[in-house]
Parts: structure tokens; sequence; C-alpha cells
């Protein structure tokens, strides 16, 4: 399992977990930035993390497998 950092930039790559079910309203090859919200589990609890667009607009929960950190 991968594990991610808050306020890191991730490519999105959906493992098949994201991929059957759909609820994250972007596109693979996205990139993302890992969040931590209030009164929510954070970031790799359970192997997920919140993640939001780069201008700030929140997109949802991913698995963390599904975020690749790019060199």
């Amino acid at each position: 399992m991968n594990r991610v950092r808050v306020g890191s930039l991730y490519t999105f790559r959906p493992v098949f977990i994201d991929r059957i079910d759909g609820r994250v309203p972007i596109v693979s090859g996205t990139f993302v930035r890992v969040i931590n919200l209030p009164n929510a589990p954070k970031a790799n609890v359970m192997n997920h993390c919140h993640i939001e667009s780069l201008d700030g607009n929140f997109l949802g929960m991913v698995h963390v497998n599904s975020l690749v950190k790019e060199k």
C-alpha cells in the first residue's frame, strides 16, 4: 500500500475500486492535491484520502493506490 502526504501533488490514476465506484468526477492523468477535512478520517486511514483539484475544488475520497507521485 502507498502512503500519501497531505498537501502534496499527485497524478490520479484510478485503481479498480475507484473505477467501479465512479463518484470522483475526474479522469485519469489529472493532477490533484491530498487534503484533510475537519471531522473526517485523516489521509491514509483505511488506505483512503480526500483530494481536491489544483484550484481548490473538492473532488472526493479515493484509494491511496490511485495516486502516483510523479518525478
